[in-house]
């Protein structure tokens, strides 16, 4: 792993309006890594993927790529930057094509330095076979896992250098989940990062490095992935260790 994150934020806040939604996220992801993020609906855990892809607005200086402020730019840029977002609910294009819904991006990501390899189709159907079959059905008749399996393809095209995944097991079965996460080594493997955020905190725990809690918009743990304790996790996902974290 490379001594220098590939983003990293400092004393991040955020808010909309009156309400503030995060207070003073430090945060670090390396080159390759996967990192979860966990915590309970409205722990802030959206609003801080959406603070890096520059959907809220951040202060100056709190993000930073390659140790570069990237404040203040719009989520088209940040896709040009390297960030891709696989976003809760996968905001698909109904009536168009798998195709078209994964194509869309091809024109629009990370501009690859000279040698480098790029997310093609051929990858993205490698990776998730299904797509390859399903090609030229509307993407609404497939299932939610293959929807999401578009999504995530959809992302990759972007050629992203971070990936940013907002509850990618949300209203999938078991097994569906299991073959989402398995590609997770796939994309990973050539630098691409991976952030998780993921309810499932059995799921976030194994497919990470490392995990971050957060609590009401602060970072209430980080820690080793292989050993946070449930302990640990459970007093840091409510403050209180009189409840249970499945």
């Amino acid at each position: 792993m490379s001594r220098n994150p590939l983003l990293s934020t400092h004393g991040l806040t955020a808010g909309y309006g009156d309400f503030q939604a995060l207070f003073g996220i430090d945060f670090e992801i390396h080159r390759g890594e996967v990192v979860a993020f966990i915590g309970a609906n409205g722990a802030g855990k959206s609003t801080f993927l959406k603070c890096l892809m520059g959907l809220v607005a951040t202060p100056p200086g709190t993000v930073r790529l390659d140790g570069e402020p990237i404040a203040r730019r719009s989520p088209h840029e940040s896709v040009k930057l390297g960030l891709a977002m696989v976003p809760e609910g996968r905001r698909l294009f109904a009536g168009m094509s798998v195709e078209d819904n994964l194509l869309v991006a091809r024109d629009h990501g990370r501009r690859l330095p000279e040698g480098g390899r790029a997310w093609t189709l051929e990858r993205v159907h490698a990776l998730f076979p299904v797509l390859r079959d399903k090609r030229d059905a509307r993407v609404e008749s497939l299932s939610g896992g293959q929807q999401q399996m578009v999504s995530i393809g959809r992302a990759l095209l972007c050629n992203p250098r971070l990936l940013l995944c907002d509850e990618l097991s949300l209203g999938l079965a078991p097994l569906v989940i299991r073959e989402i996460y398995a590609a997770l080594p796939t994309i990973t493997a050539e630098g691409t990062a991976a952030l998780i955020v993921e309810q499932d905190v059995g799921l976030a725990k194994s497919a990470s490095s490392r995990l971050y809690c957060l609590l009401e918009g602060r970072v209430t743990l980080h820690r080793s992935s292989a050993d946070v304790s449930r302990a640990e996790i459970t007093e840091a996902y409510f403050g209180t260790s009189h409840h249970a974290v499945a």
